[in-house]
């Protein structure tokens, strides 16, 4: 343990140095000498009377600490009332002078002991908070426990985060989680979704403009960026955003100031950036259509959400908690989870991730039935049906697996190419064929 012994009497400082050899100990003769040692100790032995002061202005410097240290003034004979003085004011103990050896070490080690356990007590409560921080990550399997890990980590600092994962994983939940953990939990959490954006609004929508920079600006106006300033930024589905707003966002990452469109001037911000995407973007880099350098700057730290399909584990945890939210939400008795439908929920390959459980619960809660779910795809182009002898009617047929595997993918339509290994401009141009909306 670290104690900072302040003495000004430099005989005594000695004496005293001589019979605390337990401790990493530094020695001070002055408030001003001391004070610099404050933060970094655990326990702090000081004399009533100081050459520039005394204790209790060494006591008052200590509260103000984050992490205050323990405690103990020592008192000449005859002076107890500067000792109750000193207990009244928050010290942790006294000495009165002089005092032997036995004294001194027994109470130093009662102080030590009672400082060991509020440490352990304020490291638990931070333990429990951050947990109850969490609590919208549901999940014990493996692959969670990872990712809980990692956020839990780096929640507490200013880090930019890329957040990678299928759509319906739950991006944004570990994005407002990690604000939640964060210094910043009590400011802003903005979150922006650059795929809903339409590109020529784009720039305006994320740095703001000025009165007249265009047709019908009529007012300034903040942008996404300022409205988080002192908080989080969420930027959802980045891989989406063009490659013009790209460079401009780099050089806001970079030296963290933005201008407003149609300003000259630029305003300096202190934003966290969180940014998610369900494509993989080295191979958007590659393809030329993804930054390499923003990649970089975004990709300081990946958090990597795993699909449904790879944590089955948390299945029926997480369906309990959808029962019982929805439930209460729209004034429903909850719905049994009895083991043939869990055995169906555990067999589904879930193509929507979390949000199509979500989905399916909330349809159980409502209706007091779930849907037919298709068994889990192997994915290796090995089919259940045949064709019939006297042939099908084509257009009829594709027209019919589209709209399956749009209401599959709960209306999701990028999800839904990748289910069916399609381009999405391809999954458009084939919905616009049938008018499939």
């Amino acid at each position: 343990m670290r104690l900072l012994l302040v003495e000004d009497d430099a005989d005594q400082r000695q004496l005293l140095s001589e019979l605390l050899t337990d401790f990493e100990l530094t020695a001070a003769g002055s408030v001003a000498e001391a004070e610099p040692w404050l933060p970094k100790v655990d326990l702090v032995l000081s004399d009533w009377k100081l050459g520039d002061g005394d204790g209790l202005m060494l006591l008052r410097k200590i509260q103000r600490l984050p992490n205050a240290p323990a405690f103990v003034m020592m008192t000449a004979y005859g002076t107890i009332s500067h000792a109750v003085e000193a207990m009244r004011q928050g010290a942790d103990d006294y000495l009165s002078k002089p005092f032997s050896r036995q004294e001194l070490a027994l109470t130093l080690e009662k102080v030590s002991r009672a400082q060991r356990l509020k440490h352990d007590n304020r490291k638990l409560s931070q333990a429990l908070t951050d947990q109850n921080r969490l609590t919208d990550i549901i999940g014990g399997s493996p692959a969670m426990q990872r990712v809980q890990a990692r956020l839990a980590k780096v929640g507490d600092t200013d880090a930019t985060v890329l957040i990678e994962g299928e759509s319906g994983t739950g991006k944004e939940l570990a994005a407002r989680a990690l604000h939640r953990l964060s210094k910043r939990c009590d400011k802003a959490f903005v979150a922006v979704n650059c795929g809903a954006i339409p590109e020529q609004l784009a720039e305006s929508e994320l740095f703001g403009t000025d009165k007249g920079a265009f047709t019908g600006a009529a007012q300034a106006r903040a942008g996404k960026f300022e409205a988080a300033n002192g908080g989080t930024l969420f930027l959802d589905e980045i891989g989406e955003l063009p490659l013009l707003l790209q460079s401009k966002l780099l050089r806001v990452l970079q030296e963290g100031k933005v201008t407003r469109l149609g300003e000259h001037h630029e305003r300096q911000l202190d934003v966290r950036i969180i940014a998610a995407t369900n494509k993989d973007l080295k191979a958007e880099v590659q393809a030329g259509r993804f930054r390499e350098d923003l990649y970089y700057r975004l990709n300081v730290v990946p958090v990597l959400l795993p699909p449904l399909r790879e944590r089955k584990d948390d299945i029926p945890a997480l369906s309990r908690h959808f029962l019982g939210l929805y439930a209460r939400r729209h004034g429903q008795a909850e719905p049994p989870l009895t083991h043939p439908l869990l055995a169906k929920l555990q067999s589904h390959h879930w193509p929507g991730n979390v949000r199509e459980l979500a989905n399916r619960m909330e349809r159980l809660v409502l209706l007091g039935e779930d849907s037919p779910m298709a068994p889990l795809a192997g994915g290796n182009g090995d089919f259940a049906f045949s064709l019939p002898p006297g042939g099908l009617d084509w257009e009829a047929f594709e027209r019919h697996c589209l709209e399956k595997a749009l209401a599959l993918n709960g209306g999701n339509r990028r999800q839904t190419a990748r289910y069916l290994g399609l381009g999405y401009k391809a999954l458009l141009y084939r919905l616009e064929k049938y008018d499939i909306e």
